[in-house]
């Protein structure tokens, strides 16, 4: 065998060994930024330790206050459940309107008048049209939103507004609501503001 084959069999291969690199720049940017935008994510909705989630339920004792008992609190806690349900959305939760959306609720003449009778026309068939309330000129277009609950639920709601904000006006039963219903007929037209002061409080 000659010295060419020879060396040609004795050739050996080296083993492979690990060697350190950097990661991609992008992969770097890329992880940083979802971890920069995720945490922003969470500080926007999570509530974290926003004191409107956590302050008043701190202790049992401060929870018991925010519970109804029975009769007039439990209409209040009632009211006030449908209220941010279906008239919160756009009056706001602390009854103070929304600019270009819908007036306050709080110090409004419609709602502190002495009698609630043109108060309950409005959400059992709604209001078009200019109105003034608290001062302020609005051009309303507001739907029936009272029409589809029960007389003793709308009451309920139409006592938390009348109490609510400052304001202090008498309750309303659901009686009252069932006979001003009655009163109406069924399918009642959108009211104005001149044919609501045409009614008595």
């Amino acid at each position: 065998m000659s010295d060419e084959n020879s060396s040609c069999c004795n050739l050996t291969v080296s083993e492979p060994t690990a060697t350190r690199s950097s990661a991609p720049m992008w992969i770097i940017v890329v992880t940083l930024s979802l971890l920069f935008f995720g945490g922003l994510y969470l500080d926007s909705h999570s509530g974290w330790f926003d004191a409107k989630v956590y302050a008043p339920y701190n202790s049992a004792e401060k929870l018991e206050v925010f519970q109804p008992k029975s009769g007039a609190a439990a209409a209040m806690a009632r009211g006030r459940g449908l209220y941010e349900g279906v008239c919160g959305i756009c009056h706001g939760s602390d009854g103070a309107g929304k600019a270009g959306q819908a007036p306050t609720l709080a110090a409004s003449e419609w709602v502190t008048a002495s009698g609630f009778n043109r108060l309950a026309h409005i959400p059992l068939a709604g209001v078009n049209g200019p109105m003034k309330v608290a001062g302020k000129d609005w051009n309303m277009a507001m739907a029936a939103m009272g029409a589809a609950l029960p007389d003793d639920d709308l009451a309920a709601v139409l006592t938390y507004i009348r109490t609510s904000w400052g304001n202090n006006a008498s309750a309303v039963s659901g009686d009252d609501i069932r006979k001003i219903r009655a009163e109406m007929g069924r399918s009642p037209q959108a009211y104005t503001v001149e044919q609501l002061k045409v009614l008595p409080e």
